[in-house]
C-alpha cells in the first residue's frame, strides 16, 4: 500500500527557513506519482487540520493557503517520488505538525478528508 513519509521539520526563529520532504513508496498503476494530487496539511493544537499546499504532480497545477502565499514553495520530483515544501520567512503562526497526504481523486483544493493516504507528519516550531 501507498506510504508516505515526512522528514525536514525542526525548531527555527521568526524568519527563518525549512524544506520539508514526503517521499511516497508502495506505488502502484493505480497510483502513479506523476499524476496524482499530494499536498502538505498542517494541525496546530486545539485547530482543525489545514490544507498549506497542494500539487498536481502531473501537470504546473498548484494550490497555496492565503497565509502562506509568497512564503511557501511546493515541488515535486516524480523521478524520486518525493514532495516537497519550502517554508521561508516563517512566521509563529506557522507552528504545528505538517502532514503529506495524496489520493488518487483529490483536487487541489479539497479538504482534508478528500485524501485517503497520509504520513505521520513532521513537527514545525516557529519561535
Amino acid at each position: 500500500h501507498v506510504q508516505l513519509v515526512e522528514s525536514g521539520g525542526g525548531s527555527v526563529q521568526v524568519g527563518g527557513s525549512l524544506r520539508l520532504s514526503c517521499v511516497a513508496s508502495g506505488l502502484t498503476d493505480g497510483f502513479r506519482f506523476d499524476s496524482r494530487c499530494i499536498g502538505w496539511f498542517r494541525q496546530a493544537p486545539g485547530k482543525a487540520r489545514e490544507g498549506v499546499a497542494a500539487i498536481y504532480t502531473g501537470a504546473d497545477n498548484t494550490f497555496y493557503a492565503d497565509s502562506v502565499k509568497g512564503r511557501f514553495t511546493i515541488s515535486a520530483d516524480n523521478a524520486g517520488d518525493t514532495l516537497y515544501l519550502q517554508m521561508d520567512n516563517l512566521e509563529p503562526e506557522d507552528t504545528g505538525m505538517y502532514f503529506c497526504a495524496a489520493d488518487a481523486l483529490a483536487g487541489i483544493q479539497d479538504p482534508p478528508s478528500h485524501f485517503s493516504h497520509w504520513g505521520h507528519g513532521t513537527q514545525v516550531t516557529v519561535s
